[in-house]
């Protein structure tokens, strides 16, 4: 069974332009995010590839030793540049994984419990990652929502740890929410953190497939997936205390994550 990581890196980000060549404490974030990737590679031994449409940004993935393909401009999201990635190369992986190339604080061994499911369980067709929030941490994203209500996605898992639903808005609604915390130190909340892996005749598919009605209301593409049937895996993992980050869409997050290097060191 052969896995590949591939890293989408696009040049032309409308709020953050260049962004994978931005500097993060020292390093370009694409470097960041190609590293993280590199320890789990050395764990699982998955191939990992950069793809990018940009001459630059892929002058830059040779330079610091990574397999870069270039994939057409007109690869409208990083699902579909990771299927032309993958298009392009003569031996066809099993399982990809879709790891943004914004996302320099995702911990290695993150990547690695997503391997590791896909590859232990057969019959998972796509699997993706969920944190449970603390009553903190839950606070703190309600507060965040009430200036940048579509930043941060959460998600219902049922029993056998597949996901219902994924949603913007706060999902589940928590009846005597006081009785509940006082009881358990972790919220019912899971967040949704945007590391796919994919069954590649599932990922064919699924880029095959058109936009679908909640999928539009939400803009979350996993909702696709769900809404024609597809069974998403939600990989529960834990940060330890170290400082969760979505990706980075502007300078100010790239900020961000700099001081939460400097203050906490690399996410291991």
């Amino acid at each position: 069974m052969k896995t590949i990581i591939i890293i989408p890196a696009r040049h032309g980000s409308t709020r953050f332009p260049g962004k994978p060549l931005a500097d993060i404490y020292g390093k370009t974030m694409l470097q960041r995010v190609w590293e993280n990737a590199e320890k789990s590679a050395e764990k699982t031994g998955a191939q990992i590839v950069i793809a990018t449409d940009n001459k630059e940004i892929a002058a830059h993935a040779k330079n610091i030793g990574a397999e870069v393909v270039m994939t057409p401009h007109e690869c409208k999201t990083g699902t579909d540049r990771a299927l032309s990635a993958i298009n392009s190369l003569s031996e066809k992986p099993e399982i990809i994984i879709n790891l943004q190339g914004d996302s320099p604080l995702t911990p290695p061994r993150f990547i690695t419990s997503l391997i590791e499911e896909m590859e232990s369980s057969a019959s998972v067709p796509v699997a993706t990652l969920v944190v449970q929030l603390t009553w903190q941490e839950l606070e703190s994203l309600r507060e965040n929502k009430k200036t940048t209500p579509f930043s941060g996605t959460t998600a219902i898992v049922d029993k056998n740890n597949d996901a219902i639903w994924f949603s913007k808005n706060i999902i589940p609604a928590i009846r005597e929410e006081e009785k509940l915390s006082a009881a358990q130190n972790l919220s019912p909340v899971f967040r949704h953190i945007g590391i796919y892996g994919y069954r590649r005749k599932v990922l064919e598919d699924y880029v095959k497939l058109p936009q679908s009605h909640y999928e539009k209301l939400e803009g979350l593409e996993q909702l696709r997936l769900i809404e024609n049937g597809y069974k998403i895996r939600a990989v529960k993992v834990d940060y330890k205390g170290y400082p969760s980050m979505s990706g980075i869409d502007t300078e100010e997050d790239a900020k961000r994550a700099e001081k939460i290097i400097k203050e906490h060191g690399e996410p291991q």
